[in-house]
């Protein structure tokens, strides 16, 4: 019996220890230099030990386009935006992939599909 609590206790306890950091909002904009990303994170940035490190662009095909570091957590600053320019995007795409990561999750790999706009 005390093996099976545990073992629920574990299953019912697992997801809820899950803490992806969510997209709130993706504008973008396109230059002669390429694309400029501004993506709006929401996470419970608890401090250096778990904190939302970073978005990326991704092709359809899984090729990153473009990667914005983030190099230190927002405890206090939530949700926060940050960008990225010169982020090139083949012409023959109208829709890219942007992936949130957390230093304790890694990369979402659901992410949220934008449709380019123009």
């Amino acid at each position: 019996m005390k093996k099976i609590c545990a073992i629920l206790a574990i299953l019912i306890a697992g997801p809820a220890l899950a803490d992806p950091a969510v997209i709130e909002k993706i504008v973008a904009t396109e230059s002669a230099r390429g694309w400029t990303f501004s993506v709006t994170l929401r996470h419970g940035d608890t401090g250096w030990d778990d904190y939302a490190d970073g978005w990326r662009v991704v092709a359809p095909d899984g090729t990153v386009l473009g990667t914005r570091v983030l190099a230190h957590p927002h405890e206090t600053e939530q949700p926060f935006t940050r960008s990225q320019g010169g982020i090139v995007i083949p012409d023959t795409l109208s829709s890219v992939m942007v992936q949130a990561r957390t230093l304790t999750e890694g990369w979402d790999p659901a992410g949220v599909v934008f449709d380019l706009p123009g």
